[in-house]
């Protein structure tokens, strides 16, 4: 059975990561969300400026098995400003994936990303996460979204292929998913590269 991850909150300079909760982030979050993104998106985040069916949706997101979600807190004004997740949690194989990941249009090209991915990364290959530092993080996205691909590639992420239709989107297409891996051993150079983003 998959060990659950203990309520916690992650701590940076630019951003917090905070459990996510309908009643501390439905309003900001169904403000922060970019009728852009629904394309991309096979989650239930796509509904902007819908309070209630963002609380309906993270409702459904903190019921999905194996998965801790976080929102993501601007730490300049305290708003939630997107939301990330671990998914498919396997602590006997000290592995999960990042992912369900969005942040407003607004602060696409800052420093949130990277912190966001510093934070979390550094929670499961250091050794806070699971009872042991993980042996592997997984991400994906969509195969039509070059600017995610690029996003991941820029971490350091190991591109290993592509899952083909493996996910059917709302309205019905066919989803090919670009998978991405960060392994334990390539931890440390990652780190020190998004380290040196954060500086620049």
């Amino acid at each position: 059975m998959t060990k659950p991850i203990a309520h916690v909150s992650l701590q940076g300079t630019h951003v917090r990561l905070e459990p996510l909760d309908a009643l501390s982030h439905a309003v900001d979050l169904s403000r922060a969300i970019d009728k852009d993104m629904q394309r991309y998106m096979y989650t239930w985040w796509a509904t902007p400026g819908d309070e209630d069916a963002m609380r309906r949706n993270i409702a459904e997101t903190l019921a999905m098995p194996a998965w801790f979600s976080f929102a993501v807190i601007e730490q300049s004004n305290g708003r939630a400003i997107g939301s990330t997740s671990y998914i498919d949690i396997r602590a006997a194989h000290l592995s999960l994936e990042i992912g369900s990941t969005w942040i407003s249009s607004a602060h696409r090209g800052t420093r949130i990303n990277p912190e966001m991915k510093l934070l979390m990364l550094q929670h499961v290959f250091e050794g806070r996460c699971f009872d042991a530092p993980a042996i592997r993080v997984q991400l994906k996205t969509d195969l039509r979204n070059v600017h995610s691909q690029r996003a991941i590639e820029k971490l350091g992420a190991v591109r290993e292929g592509v899952l083909r239709k493996c996910v059917v989107m709302p309205d019905g297409y066919l989803r090919d998913s670009v998978v991405y891996s960060i392994t334990g051993d390539e931890w440390p150079a990652v780190k020190v590269g998004l380290e040196a983003r954060l500086r620049g």
